[in-house]
């Protein structure tokens, strides 16, 4: 039992600090009630793997329903056409998008790359 508490806090000087930039993170998708691919993207990835994923985690989901409009803390996000689109925001200031569903695996390799752009 000691061993095993040692080996958890030698591991927890490991993990990465989180810096307040980090903490406020979010994945916002952009979706809209009656979008074929957003329905496709909430069955097969969907909120909750994402919020549980190592990315989630450090950039939890914020789905926006745009046949309602942005709300007012996002109304700085522009030029955006096509539902789904998934956009990395930093205090309110977005880093990175890219748009549409074309599967799991295309998914999570375009949102690996977006988080790597995640400031440290």
């Amino acid at each position: 039992m000691l061993r095993r508490r040692a080996a958890l806090l030698l591991g927890a000087c490991f993990l990465p600090a989180r810096t307040g930039a980090a903490q406020n993170a979010s994945l916002v998708m952009l979706d809209r009630h009656d979008c074929i691919w957003c329905g496709h993207w909430l069955a097969e990835v969907g909120e909750r793997a994402w919020n549980q994923s190592d990315l989630g985690r450090r950039a939890p989901l914020r789905r926006v329903d745009t046949a309602r409009g942005l709300p007012e803390d996002l109304r700085h996000i522009q030029n955006w056409r096509v539902t789904p689109t998934f956009i990395l925001v930093v205090n309110q200031r977005e880093i990175g998008r890219f748009t549409g569903y074309g599967g799991e695996l295309s998914f999570w390799q375009q949102a690996e790359m977006l988080m790597a752009r995640l400031p440290a």
